[in-house]
């Protein structure tokens, strides 16, 4: 089969990648785990694990233990609604044999609980706190599919790309923080031949929106006239003001990112050429969205001459490169979300999405921490990272280092071609 996952990756001819997803329906029909056809959900994720070169036979990284792992997860957000997934969770689990698992971001198991016996079959294939369990790494499996596509995902048995998962069927929806739509992690329920039904991803998703919401109400009231801009990994920004959440179109995503970096304002002149790469765009273009924006705003937050923004902006870019200054290379990483409007091609956006991200990456090579830099390299914006794939290699213990090696010469050789 091992063919018919590289025929999977992009890259191949169209025809290949039909024949192959063909043979792998045809092996799994007959292997009695999978009913004809694979969804669409399932056949995405195994060409994105394709194009990661994850192995079919391999198994998940242990990347947290001991110390670092309980210092890690007793800070992390969802820290605070573990009581609730118990409450919610735990009597299903452990009636049925199954375990809860909530994971952070970028796929580490935090927490793995429910009945021994399930736990130590579990531990068999790396499913234990640490472990990394994010598409990039293993493929197909319900938490890691979740992050990546960013809703509920039900993987059933065969459907996961490792065999050794294969006996395994889990359930898992994403988190969010309600304050700022940033993930968080996702909350997963595994287990066997019984939770292949519906009402097991109803089931997780419920847990999660009551999650979400208990970690709203645990948030203390934002201050009044507090304004927070979240436009990091995502191409369309999130503004808050005084609690109220507003999704902003791409163009003023962009302008409200210009304006809260330059809190001293910009002539329109300027902000003209900030904005458009097309030198072409006439003035009233920009007038235009500007009183559009205001429209949104209302008058007291936008003013012009010079357009500027009256209240002090919390952004999240902002907020990483403070925690960078400050030597925080941890923090600034977890609230690092993605490159900066990764869509725009707006040149003032352009220039800070690359000014942040080659400053984080350069602290990340420089401290050579293998989580941190495993975040990174395995996130989709540096799968083709060749220096930090290298960093990473070096930084892994020996046993761990042949899949970052892997990698490297891969990037190397395609670098040269």
């Amino acid at each position: 089969m091992t063919d018919t996952w590289v025929a999977l990756a992009e890259g191949a001819d169209p025809a290949e990648r039909r024949g192959a997803l063909g043979r792998a329906y045809e092996s799994f029909a007959t292997a009695g785990r999978v009913e004809r056809p694979v969804r669409a959900v399932v056949a995405d994720s195994w060409q994105r694990s394709a194009r990661a070169r994850v192995r079919p036979e391999g198994t998940a990284r242990v990347e947290l233990s001991d110390d670092d792992l309980g210092a890690y997860r007793d800070a992390h957000p969802l820290a605070r609604v573990m009581p609730l997934f118990r409450e919610l969770m735990g009597a299903y689990a452990s009636d049925g044999e199954h375990l809860i698992a909530v994971c952070d971001a970028h796929g580490r198991l935090l927490w793995v609980e429910g009945p021994a016996a399930t736990r130590a079959r579990a531990g068999g294939m790396n499913f234990v706190p640490g472990a990394r369990w994010s598409e990039p790494v293993v493929g197909t499996n319900a938490p890691g599919t979740a992050l990546a596509v960013d809703r509920p995902v039900q993987v059933f048995a065969a459907e996961h790309f490792l065999r050794p998962a294969h006996p395994w069927t889990c359930a898992a929806a994403p988190l969010h923080d309600p304050r700022t739509g940033r993930l968080l992690g996702a909350v997963d329920i595994t287990g066997g031949d019984r939770l292949a039904h519906p009402h097991s991803l109803a089931f997780v998703g419920a847990v999660a929106r009551a999650a979400e919401s208990q970690l709203a109400l645990l948030a203390p009231p934002p201050e009044p006239g507090t304004v927070q801009l979240s436009a990091l990994g995502r191409d369309e920004a999130l503004l808050v003001v005084d609690g109220r959440r507003t999704r902003l179109s791409r163009r003023h995503s962009e302008i409200l990112t210009v304006l809260a970096h330059r809190p001293e304002g910009v002539c329109g002149d300027e902000l003209l050429r900030e904005l458009y790469e097309d030198e072409s765009v006439p003035p009233v273009t920009l007038r235009a969205e500007l009183f559009r924006l205001r429209g949104l705003l209302g008058p007291d937050l936008l003013r012009s001459r010079p357009y500027r923004l009256t209240a002090v902006v919390d952004t999240d870019f902002d907020t990483v490169g403070r925690r960078l200054a400050s030597g925080a290379v941890t923090g600034a990483m977890g609230a690092y979300a993605g490159p900066l409007l990764p869509s725009s091609l707006s040149p003032a956006v352009v220039r800070l999405r690359r000014r942040l991200a080659d400053q984080l990456r350069a602290a990340l090579i420089a401290r050579g921490d293998p989580a941190l830099l495993a975040d990174w390299a395995y996130s989709p914006w540096a799968e083709d990272d060749l220096a930090v794939w290298c960093a990473l290699a070096d930084a892994l213990p020996a046993r761990q280092r042949p899949a970052a090696l892997a990698r490297v010469r891969e990037l190397d050789a395609w670098q040269r071609s």
